[in-house]
């Protein structure tokens, strides 16, 4: 009992910083109909419940492909879709009506209960749901008649701010209406696509049945930016496959990125917490498509050497950094990652690893004066970390003269020199007086 205990304390405290990170920010969550469909859907409403009571502020968009496909199925009438868009005729909208309300009334009662001994014990989420989005038809194209399959004309931004700033959950599914009232049939990803970036949304998040994107070797891709997702999409549609979950979600996420949304995370709906593991852990568990950005991160070359020498030459001239001559620079460059805004080293960061005694020293973090109010340390901290895991590292230490509290804040603890790997202690400057400071990778 005292070992569980000590894991959920552990668990919580890790946490912490990412509830105040995402505290009072919009999430646009994208609930496909698969995973509508499976058997996790109850934990995953549960945990839209948990986060939403942390004052995440959530727009829920929900897709109902395979529900309205059965349906359609059963009257005989076959899904045809152009430019991955469903032609809707008047008799499939129908039926697409009563399936798409159908789903928003069970999405909504699920969100509503409050029995005791249930995760949404005493919640009273208030789930609102309406006419947020105008809509019009997409009409003909290459001579195909969309008939009554739809676009976002607009969106009344305004009006879902004030029920976010009310507390309640916006529900919207894949029916919008026109200014002549009509219905129309529309694409769920560009819903959520489109009100990600009217709303100023910090990420999506949407949901398939594996773990996320994966590589030839079966890994799951942590992070890709737009243009890597574009030719993994082109991968896929090589093979005729232009419907896939995984193919619909990525072709939001890059549109969304490019206009300014952080971070589009797709996990999965099959694995029970995985919303909660990749919102409030530091690894995540699926795959983020990121912003493309200005500046890189990256392992430093001989021809970098210039830069780390002007970036790190002030803070040796101060006392703070152990003099580097460029000799040994070029000697050690391959222990040095990097990150670089148009052409100049910004920031720059060491890893020499210890490999028999599975520990590794981070040397000579140095970020440029400009960028110190910023988090290019907390960046650099973190990629250190995932290449020592990767190399079997299970500790990483620092020596330090002044940036003892920086480095206490981010976990690591004073140690004695006795903690030190043999040759690292033979090497110890006494006359400096460097304190030891190390961090447990598995915690």
């Amino acid at each position: 009992m005292k070992k569980s205990s000590n894991a959920l304390v552990r668990s919580f405290r890790h946490a912490v910083p990412y509830i105040n990170t995402h505290r009072g920010k919009i999430f646009i969550i994208m609930l496909s109909g698969q995973s509508i469909a499976h058997n996790n859907f109850y934990n995953i409403i549960n945990d839209i419940g948990l986060i939403h009571s942390l004052g995440i502020r959530l727009v829920l968009v929900y897709g109902a492909s395979p529900q309205i496909d059965k349906y359609l199925l059963e009257y005989n009438i076959k899904s045809i879709y152009h430019k991955f868009n469903r032609i809707t005729d008047k008799k499939s909208l129908e039926i697409i009506k009563q399936v798409a309300g159908r789903l928003q009334l069970d999405i909504t009662s699920l969100l509503s209960m409050s029995l005791n001994n249930t995760p949404l014990q005493g919640a009273n989420i208030n789930v609102v749901s309406g006419n947020f989005i105008t809509a019009q038809p997409l009409g003909i194209d290459d001579g195909v008649d969309y008939c009554h399959a739809g676009k976002i004309r607009r969106i009344d931004i305004k009006a879902i701010h004030y029920q976010l700033n009310n507390n309640a959950i916006v529900l919207l599914g894949p029916i919008g209406v026109s200014v002549t009232g009509e219905s129309f049939n529309l694409n769920s990803e560009e819903i959520a696509t489109q009100l990600a970036i009217k709303l100023k949304a910090e990420k999506i998040i949407g949901f398939c049945s594996g773990k996320g994107v994966i590589d030839n070797k079966g890994n799951i891709i942590s992070e890709l930016f737009p243009k890597n997702a574009q030719l993994y999409i082109d991968k896929i549609e090589s093979k005729n496959n232009y419907l896939s979950e995984i193919t619909l979600f990525l072709r939001a996420a890059i549109t969304a990125c490019r206009s300014g949304v952080y971070r589009c995370h797709l996990i999965s709906y099959q694995d029970d917490g995985a919303l909660l593991q990749e919102l409030f852990s530091r690894d995540g568990v699926g795959t983020q498509i990121v912003m493309e950005s200005a500046e890189q991160i990256r392992k430093a070359n001989i021809n970098d050497i210039g830069g780390i020498l002007d970036l790190i030459h002030p803070l040796e001239q101060q006392g703070i950094l152990v003099r580097r001559s460029r000799e040994q620079l070029e000697i050690e460059v391959d222990k040095f990652t990097i990150i670089k805004r148009d052409n100049l080293t910004i920031a720059c960061v060491a890893l020499y690893p210890f490999i028999n005694e599975k520990i590794g020293e981070m040397a000579c973090l140095a970020v440029h004066p400009d960028y110190r109010n910023s988090s290019r340390g907390d960046v650099l901290l973190q990629n250190i970390s995932i290449q020592a895991r990767k190399i079997g590292l299970k500790k990483i230490f620092v020596l330090t003269t002044r940036s003892i509290h920086w480095f206490q804040e981010r976990g690591f603890k004073p140690v004695s020199i006795e903690y030190l790997p043999k040759i690292k202690k033979e090497m110890y400057n006494y006359q400096r007086k460097s304190k030891v400071l190390m961090i447990d990778l598995n915690n």
